[in-house]
């Protein structure tokens, strides 16, 4: 049975943007696309009060799962689109749904303009927890967002994709984050641009006048390990054309930046399995909250 393309519902207009982009990755990969709504049982007050028992819940639960699917297939003739109803802790169900998913798909509350979109605390608890690549797409995102603009000056799926922007940890850069960034760009047929960001050295961070033949020879170290860890990956896929961009500056305004002319960001998330738990890092918090386009979180371990 193959994986499916799964998206997390709630009715809200950034999920209805997730299931939209969700439907359109599924069409790139040749995949199903699966719609689970999960809902989260009344407390017990709740439960009794006047038109709001669980029965209530759950048939507006019921509707939004039925409408969603079907306004799918109208808009995605070809998608083969099933349904799932769950109920419990939303978080939790959507961590179990995503062992099973190839990708999982939720929708980020937009907040428009240079601040990005943010991640509610259920998105950022399955993204902290799933062991699968989770994709947060932000209320409004279209399809010609993805696209570059054409002679008229308008985006349109007639033009090319934007794209691909994968931030690379030089300390520790894992194959499957580079793999599915790479991946992710042949299925667009377009660029994959790599961003690397290094911090100051201690004592400009310090408000000492750094020295600028260190800074160079700083640059210039990143910038031969970087091309060191992605030459054996351009012989693997020499059909996409691979921009590598090491540069001076904190990495996350860097992927902020760079998210602003992606079709899609790519970062990577350590999986711990420690008792302290699981957690989403600072680089990848910050890319969430603020990126512009739709964010890819790889699982690693």
């Amino acid at each position: 049975m193959p994986r499916t393309i799964t998206v997390g519902l709630d009715g809200s207009p950034e999920c209805r943007a997730a299931a939209e982009w969700a439907a359109r990755e599924a069409e790139l990969r040749g995949l199903p696309v699966k719609l689970v709504q999960v809902w989260e049982p009344a407390p017990a007050p709740t439960a009794h009060a006047p038109f709001l028992g669980a029965e209530t819940y759950q048939h507006w639960s019921e509707r939004i799962l039925r409408e969603s699917a079907e306004g799918l297939r109208l808009r995605h003739p070809d998608a083969e689109v099933s349904t799932e109803q769950l109920s419990g802790s939303p978080a939790e169900a959507l961590v179990g749904v995503a062992k099973d998913a190839e990708l999982l798909v939720l929708g980020s509350r937009g907040l428009g303009g240079i601040a990005g979109f943010l991640v509610g605390s259920v998105g950022l608890a399955v993204v902290a927890h799933a062991e699968r690549p989770v994709v947060l797409v932000r209320a409004g995102e279209q399809a010609a967002d993805e696209h570059e603009t054409g002679a008229a000056g308008v985006r349109s799926h007639a033009t090319s994709f934007r794209p691909v922007v994968l931030g690379l940890d030089l300390g520790s850069p894992d194959e499957t984050v580079i793999r599915f960034a790479l991946d992710a760009a042949v299925r667009r047929d377009a660029p994959l641009r790599v961003v690397h960001g290094w911090n100051p050295t201690p004592y400009h961070a310090y408000g000492m006048a750094p020295d600028p033949g260190v800074q160079q020879l700083l640059a210039d170290s990143d910038a031969d390990a970087l091309t060191e860890v992605l030459a054996p990956w351009q012989q693997k896929y020499p059909d996409v054309q691979v921009v590598a961009q090491s540069r001076f500056g904190s990495p996350s305004n860097l992927l902020i930046d760079a998210s602003r002319e992606a079709s899609l960001v790519v970062v990577g998330r350590r999986i711990r399995r420690a008792p302290a738990g699981a957690h989403v890092g600072p680089v990848t918090h910050a890319v969430l909250h603020h990126a512009t386009a739709p964010v890819a979180v790889v699982p690693h371990d």
